[in-house]
C-alpha cells in the first residue's frame, strides 16, 4: 500500500515537472540559463524520488521483518500481546511497550523463590532502561490484598500486573514460578529463564540484548 501511495505521489511530481519545462521551453528570453536551471531541477528531482523510494523500502523491510516473525515461546518468536489490569488500576499491555527492552516475570507471593528474586528485580528496575512487567498468578494468592501488601514490604516501583484468571500465565505456558522472559525492543524473546534470576544475571542479559 505504501508503496502504490507513493507511486501516485511520484507521478505527480513527474506530471508536474513535465509541465515546468513545457513552460520553459516557450520562454525564449531565458535561453540557455532556463535550460541550465532545468537541468539542475531535473537533477535534483531524481535525487529526491530515489530518496523516496529507498525510504519507502527501508520502512517496508522493517515492517515484513516483524510481520514474518512467527509469534510463540521459543527464543526468536515474536511474544504473544495480552493486556491486564495493574495493581494500581490501569490497563496495560504487552504492546505498549514495543521499542523498550522488557523483562515480563511472572510470581506469586506464595513462592519463596519468588521472594528471593524482588528485591533484585528492584534494583535491575531502578539501576537500568529495561521495563519489568511483573505478572502475578493472583488467581493462586490465598488473598489478593497480599499482592498490595507483598508490594509494599518490597518497596516495589515497577508494574504489577493482575492475572486474575491465569489466563495469560496459560498462554506463556506458566509451570513452576518465578519464570521470567527477556524480550528486546522489537518485542521478540532473546532469553527465557525457569527460576530465580539474580541481578548479575538480569544485567548481563539485558547487556546482550544491546
Amino acid at each position: 500500500m505504501r508503496r502504490f501511495l507513493l507511486a501516485i505521489v511520484l507521478l505527480g511530481m513527474v506530471g508536474w515537472t513535465v509541465y515546468e519545462f513545457a513552460l520553459a521551453s516557450d520562454s525564449s528570453d531565458n535561453g540557455q540559463e532556463m535550460v541550465s536551471d532545468d537541468s539542475e531541477s531535473e537533477e535534483g528531482f531524481a535525487a529526491d524520488v530515489k530518496k523516496a523510494f529507498e525510504t519507502a523500502e527501508a520502512d517496508e523491510a522493517e515492517e515484513e521483518t516483524t510481520a514474518e516473525k512467527e509469534i510463540g515461546l521459543e527464543i526468536g518468536n515474536l511474544a504473544p500481546d495480552f493486556q491486564l489490569t495493574t495493581l494500581t488500576g490501569e490497563e496495560t499491555a504487552l504492546s505498549d511497550y514495543r521499542g523498550s527492552k522488557i523483562m515480563l516475570n511472572f510470581w506469586a507471593t506464595w513462592c519463596p523463590p519468588c521472594r528471593a528474586e524482588m528485591p533484585d528485580m528492584e534494583k535491575f528496575h531502578q539501576d537500568t532502561d529495561v521495563e519489568i512487567l511483573a505478572v502475578n498468578l493472583t488467581e493462586t494468592e490465598p488473598h489478593p490484598n497480599q499482592v498490595q501488601q507483598f508490594a509494599d514490604e518490597y518497596g516495589l516501583t515497577f508494574p504489577i500486573l493482575l492475572d486474575e484468571k491465569v489466563e495469560v500465565a496459560t498462554i506463556y505456558a506458566i509451570q513452576p514460578v518465578p519464570t521470567s522472559f527477556m524480550i528486546d525492543s522489537e518485542g521478540i524473546i532473546q532469553f527465557k529463564s525457569i527460576g530465580p534470576l539474580t541481578y548479575d544475571q538480569m544485567v548481563q542479559v539485558s547487556k546482550d540484548m544491546d
